[in-house]
């Protein structure tokens, strides 16, 4: 199914006798649950005012679309959402009601928060089949519980999002990349913690085993920029000679590490989210065959072999697993914690009709 209006949506929902599978532009593998129903129709960009800073869009819209009519006026989404074709093998269209639903943040977040810090307004068609909205076009203008939050990451278990509101931000004029060989992962995440903290306004800060480099972006004015990179090449060099990378070297870099390819391949692909000075341990227990850091090391993908169970071989380590790719995974939770989230699901779909979209973690 494939409603191209909200009425229809809620129509839908309404006289579903099962579970829906919600889908949006196909990048990620569905869950084979319940009837499709696709937000693709729900396409159109409803409201852009560049002075303002505020761009609202159907659910079903292409992120290009989006991406292109903000880099018409040199503005950008501050939480640059991954694409997940590459990682996946997928095709389809990324769209922003998936980077929403899914809470998709790359490598800025660090700087700039995830999606749900950017979201300001949702509208969605909840369990019951009736629309709901929250939030606005303007920051703050949330009032009683905070839905916009709520649904940002919620991966369809609560509603339908059917439009969403952001704040975006300028783009930045120019970057540059500064690259330091050879560490290990403890000494990358001490080298990344210590460029973060600087007062040099590092945007993003990842380190890839594989390729033996920790890299640290700089963006902004080509001046600021220059500036900014020479005294962070002075505060890094305890850890050794760093090389400059600027232009579409620079660019294609950071694609690369917000869609985590260093980490495609045959096997599993976990998402870890952990406390970044264990990121090394959480590398050293997974066994893992690729890994990538980024978020300064707070946020580490692993390719482990298939069936892997990479939540037993992480232990006591704090960490928040969330599978990728491979078996569908049922974590186990705390009683209060799997109590509450029952609750907050009832509330919003007392029939189950979005039990195929229930989140997948540990």
């Amino acid at each position: 199914m494939t409603p191209e209006t909200e009425d229809h949506v809620a129509e839908i929902v309404r006289g579903a006798n099962g579970p829906l599978s919600i889908r949006g532009g196909g990048t990620r593998h569905a869950p084979a649950e319940g009837e499709a129903l696709t937000t693709a129709g729900l396409s159109g960009i409803t409201l852009y005012e560049p002075g303002a800073l505020t761009l609202v869009a159907r659910a079903g819209t292409p992120m290009a679309e989006v991406e292109a009519a903000l880099a018409a006026e040199g503005q950008r989404l501050p939480f640059e959402p991954m694409d997940h074709r590459p990682l996946l093998g997928t095709s389809g269209t990324p769209t922003i009601g998936g980077a929403v639903a899914m809470n998709v943040s790359g490598p800025r977040r660090v700087q700039a928060g995830a999606c749900r810090d950017s979201l300001i307004g949702v509208r969605f068609v909840d369990g019951g089949g009736h629309v709901v909205k929250n939030g606005g076009r303007v920051m703050k203008n949330v009032t009683g519980y905070d839905l916009v939050k709520l649904l940002a990451g919620s991966r369809g278990a609560l509603g339908i999002l059917t439009e969403v509101s952001f704040k975006v931000l300028p783009a930045a004029a120019t970057q540059a990349t500064l690259r330091l060989d050879g560490l290990d992962e403890v000494h990358a995440v001490t080298a990344m913690a210590a460029a973060l903290s600087s007062p040099f306004e590092v945007s993003a800060a990842a380190h890839d085993p594989q390729a033996g480099e920790t890299v640290l972006r700089l963006e902004g004015l080509a001046g600021s920029v220059d500036y900014r990179a020479g005294r962070l090449a002075e505060v890094l060099t305890p850890f050794g000679a760093t090389e400059r990378i600027e232009g579409d070297a620079s660019t294609a870099l950071w694609r690369g590490i917000r869609d985590a390819e260093p980490v495609a391949g045959a096997g599993d692909v976990w998402r870890v989210h952990v406390r970044a000075s264990r990121a090394g341990e959480v590398v050293a227990r997974a066994g893992a065959e690729a890994a990538l850091l980024d978020w300064g090391g707070g946020l580490v993908w692993l390719r482990v072999p298939e069936g892997s169970d990479l939540p037993a071989a992480l232990g006591d380590l704090g960490a928040h697993a969330t599978r990728v790719t491979g078996p569908a995974y049922a974590p186990v939770q705390p009683p209060a914690l799997a109590a509450l989230e029952q609750g907050i699901r009832v509330q919003f779909d007392p029939r189950g009709v979005f039990s195929a979209g229930a989140p997948e973690h540990a």
